[in-house]
This record gives structure tokens, C-alpha cells and sequence, in this order.
């Protein structure tokens, strides 16, 4: 897979003589920022990469790595990234749809269903011109081999089947694509932060969130809701992105190096993540939550169309489909 994580402009780069690395000489330094703890595998990854990278090119290219959002709010990141600040930021596919449309895709209802499709992606030719034309917006995708597994409803009732979501206030990020996912599986979708999201079930403000399961503890959340229902709606794809104009100020060897690692890492990163469900789904039985491990999927899935339907996304999701051999 040859796609792109983190930003560097060239105007900001760390360079230096006499490092004698692959890369002819010049250190490069790349700041990565991500919104997620240091707790979370996704931070212990990130942290992978860099070393493996660091390794790789002779310490000629380091990666730093900021938890917690260290370095800003994602949105600001973004934009620094685009004017070629030498910052990486991992995103999703729904924020980068506001700067290429057809890349919300990528989050939209039963959009992939497994690892293994995810990692097809990278055959899809369409998926690939959309990821070109964000480039041209500056910002450069070096991997989306990210995943943080399936996103499920958590609510205080039981939940079967789109109809049983009717008049569910469910919490979601404010993107579009988000938003008329859960529109289209039968709540209505309340835009909210996910540090509020506690402290709004237990005001009632929301009835409850759609989210991965680590969120769960993460955020004690099984003090305030008591049912998981096991849609899988999303699995959640995230994109490591960069300054394309920094990108391309890298030495070739040095682009490779930073790709290949994040791929490698990406992908045990996230079969990490997908081997500790099964731990958090006993954890969160055992405290007392209600697991429907077989709502009617299917329905879902049909009610999930819409979603595509009113974005105007179902034609090019059905071409990255059939490229990949999917549907």
C-alpha cells in the first residue's frame, strides 16, 4: 500500500549536515499529533512507527510523537498541515471529506466489514484518485491501515432494529457523513464531543452514543448507559496524514521508509485492538452492561443506504466495491 501519514512543511524542516543516513546527509523531524491517551494501543503505535522509521533511515527522519492533542484541536492541525507545518495528525475519512467529498466515504454504514478488505483498499483505483486530489489540497495520506475496530449503539434500552432507534437522541461526531449514518439507521444524531458524552447521558441530554467498544471504559461510560447492541454499523478507518509539500521534500528512500512503516504498524496496531474486544465485552458484561450480540444486522445494513443515497456517495462507493472485489 502506498499512501501517506504526517505533515512537514519545507519551510519548517529540521535539516542538518553530516548525518551520513540513506537519505544523503539532511534530518528531517516530523511532529505527530493525535487526540487519543497515551493509554490507548493507538498511541503505542505511533510510538512503533517512529522508532521503526528512526531505525530505518539512520535517525535521519524522527518522528515525535503527542498524545492527548498536545499540539491543538485536529481541525487547526489540518490546516497548519496544509500550509506545510511540519505536523502529521491522525484523522478520519469523515473530516477529510470536507476537503474532497467522495473520501466520507470511507465512513459510511457497513462501508468495509474486516481487516482484510480494509488492506484491499489499496487496490482501489478510485479511492486512490480521490486520495491524489487531496493532495492537491496539500494534505498527503501515508497510510488509513488504522483501524479502530467496529462502532456499536450503547443505550439505556434494548435495541434490535433500526425502528427500535426512533426517537433515540444518539451522540455522533458533527461530519456530515456521521451524522446521516445514524439518521439512516433510526436515531437522530446529536453532535457532541466525546469528553461531554457522560456527562450527557447522565443529564439526558442524549439516550446514547454509537462508538467502539474501548470507549467504553475509556470514558466509564457503563456508569451511565446499561445495553451494548452489536451493529458493527462502522469500522473505524483511521488516516495518517501529512503535508504533501513536505512529503515531497523527502528523500525517496526516506518516503518509502515512512509509508512502509506505517502500514506495518498500522495493521498490528489494529488487530491489537481487534483481540481486545472480546476482554472489554466480558469486562463490561461482568459490571453489568446487557450485550445483544445479535440484533437484526441486516436490517441495518439495508437502512444503511440511505445514508449514502442522501450524500450522493452510493455510486462511488459502489465503484471502490466492485474493485475490490466487495458486495
Amino acid at each position: 500500500m502506498v499512501l501517506s501519514i504526517g505533515t512537514i512543511g519545507a519551510a519548517t524542516l529540521v535539516a542538518a549536515c553530516g548525518n551520513g543516513g540513506p537519505g544523503g546527509g539532511d534530518e528531517y523531524t516530523l511532529r505527530f499529533n493525535h487526540v487519543l491517551a497515551e493509554s490507548e494501543p493507538f498511541h503505542e503505535g505511533f510510538e512503533n512507527w517512529a522508532q521503526a522509521v528512526e531505525e530505518r533511515t539512520d535517525g535521519g527522519l524522527t518522528i515525535e510523537v503527542y498524545p492527548a492533542a498536545e499540539l491543538g484541536v485536529e481541525e487547526d492541525i489540518i490546516e497548519q498541515i496544509q500550509g506545510g507545518a511540519n505536523i502529521g495528525q491522525n484523522t478520519d475519512a469523515a473530516r477529510l471529506g470536507q476537503y474532497v467529498e467522495e473520501l466520507a466515504v470511507v465512513n459510511g454504514p457497513y462501508f468495509v466489514d474486516n481487516l482484510e478488505e480494509v488492506e484491499s483498499l489499496a487496490d482501489s483505483e478510485t479511492l486512490q484518485t480521490h486520495l491524489e486530489a487531496l493532495e492537491e489540497e496539500g494534505l498527503k495520506v501515508i497510510s488509513f491501515n488504522w483501524v479502530q475496530t467496529h462502532r456499536h449503539f450503547f443505550t439505556n434500552r434494548e435495541i434490535n432494529t433500526p425502528e427500535d432507534l426512533n426517537g433515540l437522541r444518539i451522540r455522533t461526531p458533527g461530519a456530515p457523513i456521521w451524522q446521516e449514518s445514524v439518521r439512516a439507521l433510526g436515531a437522530e444524531p446529536v453532535a457532541m464531543d466525546f469528553g461531554e458524552v457522560y456527562s450527557g447521558l447522565q443529564q439526558g441530554a442524549i439516550d446514547g452514543a454509537e462508538l467502539v467498544y474501548a470507549n467504553i471504559p475509556a470514558g466509564s461510560l457503563q456508569e451511565v448507559t446499561d445495553h451494548a447492541t452489536e451493529t458493527g454499523h462502522i469500522l473505524l478507518i483511521n488516516f495518517e496524514v501529512v503535508s504533501a509539500e513536505w512529503f515531497d521534500s523527502l528523500p525517496q528512500d526516506y518516503q518509502q521508509a515512512l509509508v512502509e512503516e506505517a502500514d506495518r504498524a498500522g495493521m498490528e496496531t489494529s488487530q491489537t485492538m481487534e483481540d481486545q474486544v472480546a476482554d472489554i465485552r466480558q469486562e463490561l458484561a461482568d459490571a453489568g452492561m446487557t450485550i445483544n450480540e445479535d440484533p437484526d444486522v441486516e436490517a441495518f445494513r439495508e437502512a444503511g443506504d440511505a445514508a449514502y443515497e442522501r450524500l450522493g456517495l452510493t455510486e462511488v462507493r459502489d465503484q471502490i466495491w466492485q474493485e475490490i472485489g466487495k458486495g
